[in-house]
């Protein structure tokens, strides 16, 4: 049976999903002729108008710590569960270290209670590579290695969050798929004070400022489009072989930062350059690259999206939902003054 093929006719429950992955991870569960899709989110990093409009989608607002909530949705009996909500991310967890404990380590024990005791059939955890393999880690970061040597608090619960899946599937027999994520961009993301490096520099490009690269413009990522995490995500819910393994979901490529400030910039047609600021304490990375060797064999991933053509997915994107992003982007007292001050320019008249 194709990967696609196995969610027709299904009952699906995405948490977050009203996020960028999982409003995009939704559509394509749609598409695939899913009976049902329940989407559990707060909505404390996402946006309603984010979520599909599909008859096959159901809104709940509730957060994956909260016993109410997710009685209300585990009471559909899913077949297959995404876990993707979360604390999201590094400088978040750091200014409110409990909230991240709260729903990153309780939330995802209580998923994991509730999908054990609903029968699910695959519950598949998104992790972070970003945070699992620590500063130390020689490149391309494989699954084998992984450290305890870690700088905040999300990184913590990020593997807290695997060290619950590994007792789960250990003592009762739970499939589970730890999926590790690598700064994924496209559709769907908004901008703010905890979100993604690109998602902030396009908001900033579109209004004519310079982009602050934290650190050093020498610095790289593995970026990653959004619908080739939500491919693999398809396939880690679906293939037997993948039950019990941690896999990198990544492109598997290196992007300078300096490069990528200059290609928004470009593509943007802002002339307002870039400018360096302080970096983070906790952020010890120069460079990150991932290996998808793994995935590749297990289950067929194989990323698609050109880099710079994401780019101009993810513009188009922005440049057609400003007034949404304009509305609820979330530049908070966490952030510099100047940070502030561009976060600012969309909620007032320019």
């Amino acid at each position: 049976m194709d990967y696609l093929e196995s969610y027709k006719n299904k009952t699906i429950l995405v948490s977050g999903g009203a996020g960028a992955i999982g409003s995009n991870l939704c559509r394509a569960l749609s598409d695939a002729g899913a009976k049902m899709i329940f989407i559990l989110d707060d909505l404390s990093a996402s946006h309603e108008w984010n979520i599909p409009s599909r008859p096959n989608v159901i809104f709940v607002k509730g957060s994956v710590a909260d016993d109410i909530s997710l009685k209300r949705v585990f009471n559909e009996k899913p077949e297959r569960v995404f876990h993707l909500a979360a604390f999201f991310a590094n400088q978040n967890s750091v200014d409110y270290p409990e909230k991240d404990l709260q729903i990153n380590g309780l939330g995802t024990l209580k998923m994991l209670e509730y999908a054990n005791l609903a029968k699910t059939g695959r519950f598949v955890y998104a992790s972070s590579g970003c945070s699992i393999y620590g500063s130390q880690a020689p490149l391309p970061l494989k699954e084998e290695f992984m450290s305890i040597n870690l700088t905040t608090p999300y990184q913590v619960t990020k593997m807290l969050g695997e060290l619950y899946c590994n007792f789960f599937a250990h003592h009762y027999d739970m499939e589970i798929v730890k999926t590790r994520f690598f700064n994924s961009y496209g559709p769907g993301e908004v901008p703010g004070q905890y979100r993604n490096v690109i998602p902030n520099f396009i908001y900033w490009a579109l209004k004519g400022k310079p982009l602050p690269i934290t650190g050093d413009a020498e610095a790289t990522r593995d970026f990653t489009y959004v619908g080739d995490i939500v491919d693999g995500l398809l396939r880690a819910g679906f293939y037997p072989q993948c039950s019990g393994m941690a896999m990198n979901l990544a492109s598997g490529r290196e992007i300078k930062i300096g490069r990528l400030a200059e290609m928004v910039n470009r593509l943007t047609g802002s002339d307002a350059g870039i400018k360096i600021v302080g970096s983070r304490k906790w952020d010890t990375k120069k460079r990150l690259l991932a290996s998808i060797d793994l995935a590749r064999e297990t289950m067929g991933y194989d990323p698609k999206m050109d880099f710079e053509e994401g780019i101009k997915i993810t513009i188009e994107w922005f440049k057609n939902h400003m007034a949404d992003i304009d509305a609820s982007n979330s530049f908070g007292p966490g952030t510099s003054s100047a940070v502030r001050e561009l976060g600012a320019l969309g909620k007032t008249k320019e």
